[in-house]
């Protein structure tokens, strides 16, 4: 559940204000929990009966064929974009971990490092399924945990940077405004985990008596725990010690103690490793079934590792092409993650278990799916206005 988007909350902190940015990302927190539980409880509706991927679930509410059509698109989406950050993200680690310890040492370019990172995925990315993953997803989990209390640590033992400023940093009012739908963004990508919910609880035993969400909620609700002691602390102790000043990662920000940025990096390296490989899994599945029961390839290594192969180089190089963390995040958080962990559950939900009209149930969900087609709508707006700005000043492969 924790994502390298923990990184970025600091600097949507410094775009949003005290206020709004505390209230989003507490909203952000309460919603998607809420949407996670309603997953959870629709994965076996019926006894015996379980909807094993979130296209299933969606093909329940819709049918067959709508179904696929509204759910692949978003999850795909979803993933495929996060693997691409975590690309970037990768890269940008490894960049910092070495001139952290080695100042003097010859830089090199961005670019290099995100192909460094892809090597690792390329390998790991022939592991065939969840369970494979589970001891790099586990590193993943314990790194994340490690690198954001790294964050707000030094962060407060820093102390705040002289004259610090917490306006807003914008040149103008509409600057303002296209910035804070940005940092919106930032906060979605950062609740990330409903795309592979249900494929994690798929690998759960479930029976009548013992059905599988009893074990996924007490899951869900350690995750959560971990969640709100990652992102609550370095969101509002890195925007008290630096203010508007802050960068869209605040490892960049803060220098030192140099051992222990340099430790915090390479943590995040680690995670995004681990990340990548759950995000990449469930695509992973989909293009295997594709190939395998509609182009009649037989299901052997080499289609595993051509598939696997072809998304990974592909990823890599896009990740190259748009090495912008903070608008990345904040596209992607709106257009993709908003829908798929802020609303779509609860329309599914609506679908299926039909509350009354106007009952609790039914005001909460309808609630959620206002707040999540605003977020879906505002923050692309904002990230691709902040892309196109940023690529005129930016020289590629730098």
């Amino acid at each position: 559940m924790v994502g390298a988007g923990v990184l970025t909350l600091p600097y949507a902190m410094s775009m949003m204000g005290w206020g709004p940015g505390s209230v989003i990302l507490i909203m952000s927190w309460v919603i998607t929990l809420f949407t996670l539980w309603q997953m959870v409880e629709m994965h076996e509706m019926e006894p015996g009966v379980r909807s094993d991927r979130y296209h299933e679930l969606g093909q329940k509410a819709f049918g067959e064929k709508l179904g696929l059509y509204i759910v692949v698109p978003q999850q795909l989406l979803v993933e495929v974009g996060t693997c691409i950050v975590y690309m970037v993200t990768g890269g940008k680690s490894l960049k910092k971990f070495l001139e952290t310890v080695c100042p003097s040492c010859q830089k090199i370019r961005s670019s290099y490092w995100i192909m460094i990172f892809a090597s690792v995925n390329f390998a790991l990315s022939l592991l065939p399924n969840f369970n494979s993953i589970s001891a790099v997803s586990l590193a993943a989990a314990v790194m994340s945990i490690t690198y954001s209390t790294i964050a707000w640590v030094a962060s407060l033992k820093r102390g705040t940077v002289p004259n610090v400023d917490y306006g807003y940093k914008a040149h103008s009012t509409a600057d303002a405004v296209f910035n804070f739908m940005t940092a919106m963004g930032d906060v979605a990508f950062a609740y990330a985990g409903h795309n592979v919910v249900l494929e994690i609880q798929a690998t759960i035993p479930s029976t009548p008596e013992k059905p599988s969400k009893i074990a996924m909620w007490k899951g869900v609700i350690v995750a959560y725990l971990g969640v709100g002691f990652c992102y609550f602390p370095v969101a509002f102790i890195g925007y008290y010690v630096f203010g508007n000043s802050v960068d869209d990662n605040i490892l960049i920000t803060l220098e030192k103690p140099t051992w222990l940025i340099a430790a915090a990096n390479m943590f995040v390296i680690i995670h995004v490793i681990g990340g990548y490989q759950v995000f990449s899994m469930p695509v992973f599945d989909m293009m295997e079934t594709f190939l395998v029961k509609r182009m009649k390839f037989p299901p052997c290594f080499t289609l595993r590792f051509v598939a696997r192969t072809i998304f990974v180089a592909l990823t890599m190089i896009i990740g190259i092409c748009i090495p912008f963390f903070g608008s990345l995040l904040g596209f992607l958080g709106g257009f993709a993650f908003a829908p798929t962990s802020y609303f779509l559950p609860c329309i599914i939900w609506l679908r299926l278990h039909k509350p009354k009209r106007f009952s609790l149930s039914w005001i909460v969900n309808w609630t959620c799916i206002v707040l999540g087609i605003l977020l879906m709508t505002l923050a692309p707006i904002g990230s691709l206005r902040k892309i196109i700005v940023t690529a005129k000043h930016y020289k590629f492969f730098s």
